[in-house]
């Protein structure tokens, strides 16, 4: 398995757009990635050394990494999308964790 940090700014005339997606379970349904992606997106914080970035962790397998999960929904939503592999997924979580999350808090 290969896990990435994404660093990726918003594109804030699509964002309420992606939060009704991620909120009606939408991006559950896209294969693929079904719920790896929906959890990413849900759990997704804000960049707290740029606030116009959004981070989260993705489980991936593709070459170039994320390839299928930005023509099926990440290049609609964000521009200057990059990666970072992480060792460990829960470790790469915990790293950002205590950032604010882009959706306000969890219900």
């Amino acid at each position: 398995m290969a896990f990435y940090l994404v660093r990726a700014k918003p594109k804030k005339e699509r964002l309420e757009t992606l939060k009704e997606e991620v909120n009606s379970g939408k991006i559950s349904k896209l294969k693929p990635f079904e719920q790896a992606l929906q959890y990413s997106l849900e759990n997704a914080r804000v960049d707290t050394e740029n606030r116009d970035y959004a981070l989260w962790i993705e489980e991936d397998y593709c070459s170039p990494p994320l390839a299928m999960e930005r023509e099926s929904v990440l290049d609609q939503y964000f521009n200057d999308i990059s990666v970072e592999r992480v060792e460990s997924e829960e470790e790469a979580w915990n790293s950002i964790n205590d950032k604010p999350r882009l959706w306000g808090k969890k219900k």
